[in-house]
């Protein structure tokens, strides 16, 4: 026998040992497809401020296979997905697919807390999101290592990460030539080295970001606080200055149970490019390298949730507003305020209709944005829960850009008639 089958056959053995090769298979899709009066096509246009509902006009799939391995007091599970969006313009589309996840979770390795779960690859990192917004206003998701649900007190729990945060920089040391055709002064082809100009080449920048997170802190009755820090840090290489300053983002959640349904109150501030990333709706994911924000500072409070009225009446709503102090290089101010509100009447255990309104306003420094979005929906789903899923919709939408010409040259507002499935499984 050659070694490589030994080796396999020893492998197998010790997966069979302590499964019984039942992968788990989830995901998350989503699909649109529409008509609109002046761009002709189906439309995505401010939806974390607007609401998701009829203004989601990509295709969007998530498939995560795990497996779990026991063995004694320990449990290893293998967790991966992958991840591909689209325009969904025709049957057969190309779209970058990306290994979204791939991380090892063990529970029960330490005696002092056999909760505890210590984990390393890449993962899902504790995301926070306001799902009618489709806006993740807590996500340091990414390639690290991690301990999470360790005891404190009596019920509390503990989470500490190191995630890798890779960016990149304007070189100060390096540049490149790029074609430009307005600049040119002779024959305006790519031959004429007149129609070249220098710019700064970008320069990786090596950075993490520490997670640190208290859990399931009580408060009063149905209600509890959780709190997170995020520390974001930059290492600088040989003959290299990192040019943003480290950034923190501080996170309080309270969440109130109700008898139907649920209430959050979150409060964030943030510091250098996290401080501007508070009114720009920012989650801890990205932080901009340019340096231009290291006086940055900001916040944002907003409460959200969704609660029964009625046997045959649920609704769902977002309130927020976020503010940010010396943006970028001109050093501007960034306010936004926004509010989304669903309510859903259900006819009997599977057909529902959807109302959802989105008003939003927005200025940073002299720039001004206002916008509004009014969607109905007739939608059959698997339950009658606010939260069943699958769920297919037939929907209609009608959108404002208050201050611009975003649907067309002449046109403020759109139209867009169309047809949509969310499934989480």
């Amino acid at each position: 026998m050659k070694k490589v089958s030994l080796i396999a056959a020893a492998v197998a053995a010790s997966l069979a040992a302590g499964s019984a090769f039942a992968v788990d298979f989830n995901g998350f899709v989503r699909a649109s497809t529409g008509v609109s009066g002046e761009t002709g096509a189906d439309i995505t246009w401010q939806k974390a401020k607007l609401g998701r509902l009829g203004n989601q006009g990509d295709n969007y799939y998530e498939f995560g296979f795990n497996e779990e391995l026991q063995t004694g007091e320990q449990t290893w599970r293998v967790e991966s997905m992958i991840a591909q969006g689209s325009d969904s313009s025709n049957g057969w589309v190309g779209g970058d697919v990306n290994v979204a996840q791939f991380a090892v979770k063990a529970k029960g390795l330490f005696e002092f807390d056999r909760d505890a779960t210590l984990w390393a690859g890449k993962t899902y990192y504790q995301r926070k999101d306001v799902h009618i917004s489709d806006f993740y206003f807590l996500d340091t998701s990414g390639t690290g290592i991690g301990i999470e649900g360790v005891t404190v007190g009596k019920d509390m729990k503990l989470s500490f990460a190191v995630i890798e945060d890779k960016g990149s920089q304007k070189s100060d040391t390096e540049t490149e030539f790029v074609f430009d055709k307005e600049q040119c002064t002779g024959t305006g082809t790519p031959a004429d080295d007149s129609c070249y100009k220098s710019v700064a080449s970008d320069e990786d920048v090596n950075a993490h970001k520490i997670d640190l997170r208290l859990a399931n802190i009580g408060l009063w009755e149905n209600a509890s606080l959780e709190l997170a820090a995020v520390y974001n840090f930059a290492s600088e290489g040989s003959d290299q200055t990192v040019k943003a300053d480290d950034g923190v983002l501080a996170t309080a959640i309270i969440q109130q149970g109700l008898d139907t349904g649920f209430n959050q109150t979150v409060f964030q501030y943030g510091t250098s490019s996290y401080g501007k990333d508070m009114a720009g709706l920012g989650a801890g994911s990205y932080f901009d390298r340019s340096g231009d924000n290291n006086d940055a500072t900001g916040f944002r409070i907003f409460n959200w949730g969704v609660a029964g009225l009625t046997d045959n009446i649920e609704i769902g709503h977002n309130v927020l507003f976020a503010k940010s102090y010396d943006v970028g290089s001109a050093k501007v101010e960034h306010d936004l305020a926004s509010i989304v509100v669903r309510p859903m009447y259900k006819w009997n255990d599977n057909m529902r209709s959807v109302l959802e309104v989105g008003y939003f306003t927005e200025e940073k420094g002299a720039d001004k944005s206002e916008g509004n979005k009014f969607t109905l929906a007739q939608a059959w789903a698997m339950g009658n829960s606010w939260w069943a899923r699958p769920e297919i919709r037939i929907f209609g939408t009608y959108i404002t850009d208050s201050e611009g010409t975003t649907f067309g040259e002449k046109g403020d507002s759109d139209f867009i008639l169309g047809a949509s499935v969310e499934a989480w499984f």
